[in-house]
């Protein structure tokens, strides 16, 4: 069989966090791709401003670099469940994967989500032990891990054969040895590796042409780009083509644009062949998972499988008092014009109409998946309000099923009885329970999704900020009836409008937790803080200290409030109750009851107390 000695195709899997991106960028420097003038930053690879911020890769990203002769395709995959979607498409693109593991941290629930996906395409694994410098790190252990983890995962004789390297992506190093004074500066190892192990594509370039969009871009000159790999034949300018759509139908096409990746560059190429990844333009509506065909020879590939959304939260036009005064898209139209641009490019997400005027029902993989378009959402001006999570219920052999998710903490000793009672509050079951030695215990649970909701938060609290929680989702299992998780705490309503005082929110922080300081405009239904006790309090925040002419005997003192805690936009959506939603704005976040007027909401609340008894 012919095979194109001058290309290999890889994509660089692992857990979040343990240095996938960091890696791509030093091999984008060490390789014979960049002008010897440029300066590249880190991360480079992660141009979107969330994922700079976050220091997470969300979006799926190729590039390509140059080893001597040989061109090195990469993808660039997020670690985090959420964005799973993307990491499935992928695997369809590649013949081999780079799999990343950090040399302290070990196999994580992440790592087993992506290896999964990668065995289960058959793809040649190359293992690389990253931070190979870190205090505490265990690289002879944390490979014994990883090949646990391929046998559990049922890799067949080849697979588990996989090389392994060492490196600090960070320091630019890396060598064939475990002992961290091996390491040269120098990513020879690992490219050198790439060329000897990973498949060359088959070339069958003579064939008739078969291109599978795996990733959607959109570019304001030419439109949607379909980005994917030519499996077959080629492909030039001007070829009138098919796109075998997937609902069964066809459509004819002239390409008028093509793309091929070089370094961070996208550069325009004229003609390409069985083995290259490519952009490609001139249809508006081409999808994900379509194949691209010879008008004479329509012959489509298997269509790409991606696991469904778990989580949905309902998205609204913003009806607030404060609605219109901090952002320019505030319609019902601008949102839902937005969310349908959404869909073109990201494949996990799913939008419906909920039914009401200005809602939509917008399913995601998880809290992250949906927090982050809310967040882009709001950088670009838009208002909407959002509804409390809740998870997507599945009918298997006639019986209703929820998802589960693998759950692995790292903790200090001291917060495990904690961590293993809250767990067990939230239906979560316990399945392995171990000491590193190090003063630190990792436990593994199996729960329902919906009893993690709004745990991050929490759990933050119970470890003092030293615990670390990874889940990833597992599997349908039939539902835990007679449950109902949520918040155990009721809220801090305001009961009028106006600017927050000092003097007001000093009788009113003894009742709970505050989320706001003096001078911040409320209103009436407005959620100012959380209750200490299981129910709501109706408080008023805007109340001013009366003034006389009397001096008070005693001297006066500076009056001080506790600093308020500030929720982030996850931990807003993870506070909220069925009977609440969530404001977003450009510039706030507000949390604010349904029903806004305090004695229709009390009238509503007995009501549905009834209705529950």
């Amino acid at each position: 069989m012919k095979t194109r000695e001058d290309i290999r195709n890889i994509a660089i899997i692992a857990h979040v966090d343990h240095g996938k991106t960091t890696l791509v960028n030093e091999l984008l420097k060490q390789s014979d791709t960049l002008p010897e003038h440029m300066e590249l930053g880190d991360r480079a690879m992660d141009s979107n401003a969330i994922e700079k911020e976050r220091g997470i890769t969300i979006l799926s990203k190729n590039t390509a670099v140059e080893y001597q002769g040989t061109k090195i395709n990469i993808l660039d995959t997020p670690g985090h469940a959420d964005f799973g979607g993307e990491v499935e498409r992928i695997m369809k693109m590649v013949d081999g994967v780079l799999l990343v593991v950090d040399a302290y941290e070990g196999t994580m629930p992440q790592t087993r989500f992506v290896l999964k996906k990668a065995l289960e395409q058959h793809l040649t694994p190359i293992v690389v032990v990253n931070k190979i410098d870190r205090p505490g790190a265990r690289p002879s252990e944390v490979v014994d891990e990883v090949l646990s983890l391929f046998i559990d995962l049922g890799a067949d004789e080849d697979q588990l054969e996989f090389p392994v390297l060492y490196a600090s992506a960070i320091n630019g190093t890396s060598s064939y040895d475990d002992d961290p004074d091996a390491q040269e500066h120098t990513m020879d190892p690992i490219f050198n590796t790439i060329v000897k192990t990973i498949p060359a594509p088959v070339d069958n370039s003579d064939e008739p042409l078969q291109f599978q969009v795996a990733m959607l871009d959109y570019n304001d000159y030419v439109g949607r780009v379909g980005i994917g790999r030519v499996f077959r034949g080629k492909i030039k300018i001007g070829d009138q083509v098919s796109v075998l759509k997937l609902d069964g139908s066809k459509q004819n096409f002239r390409v008028t644009k093509m793309f091929g990746f070089f370094g961070l560059k996208r550069e325009e190429v004229q003609e390409a062949k069985a083995g290259d990844l490519i952009g490609l333009s001139g249809m508006d509506d081409i999808f994900i998972g379509e194949t691209v065909a010879p008008v004479d020879h329509p012959e489509a590939l298997p269509i790409l499988r991606i696991d469904p959304p778990t989580l949905r939260m309902t998205f609204l036009a913003n009806d607030s008092p404060f609605a219109g005064r901090e952002g320019d898209l505030v319609t019902a139209r601008k949102i839902q014009d937005r969310l349908e641009q959404q869909l073109q490019t990201d494949v996990s997400l799913k939008v419906e109409d909920a039914g009401l005027a200005g809602a939509w029902i917008v399913s995601g993989r998880g809290e992250l998946h949906l927090s982050i378009l809310v967040e882009e959402m709001r950088r670009e001006g838009f208002e909407l309000q959002l509804s409390r999570p809740e998870v997507i219920y599945e009918e298997i052999d006639g019986q209703v099923c929820e998802p589960f998710e693998a759950v692995q903490i790292d903790t200090p000793d001291e917060y495990v009885g904690t961590i293993i009672d809250s767990m067990a509050q939230r239906k979560g079951e316990m399945k392995n329970m171990e000491s590193t030695g190090t003063g630190q215990t990792r436990l593994s649970f199996l729960a329902p999704s919906r009893g993690l909701i709004g745990y991050s938060s929490e759990f933050m609290s119970q470890t003092g900020g030293y615990g670390i929680m990874n889940h990833t989702f597992e599997q349908y299992l039939p539902v835990i009836k007679n449950w109902e998780p949520g918040r155990r705490s009721g809220a801090l309503v305001s009961i009028n409008q106006g600017p927050s005082t000092t003097y007001s929110l000093q009788s009113v922080e003894e009742r709970g937790q505050l989320f706001l300081g003096a001078g911040v405009d409320v209103y009436e239904g407005m959620i100012v803080g959380e209750s200490s006790r299981d129910q709501d309090i109706a408080v008023n925040v805007t109340k001013g200290k009366n003034l006389t002419n009397t001096r008070a005997s005693g001297k006066d003192h500076a009056a001080a409030i506790k600093t308020p805690k500030k929720l982030s936009l996850e931990q807003s959506i993870e506070f909220l109750n069925e009977d609440e939603y969530c404001e977003v704005t450009p510039e706030s976040i507000r949390l604010r009851k349904k029903i806004l007027n305090t004695s229709e909401r009390k009238k509503a609340d007995k009501k549905r107390k009834v209705v529950k008894n």
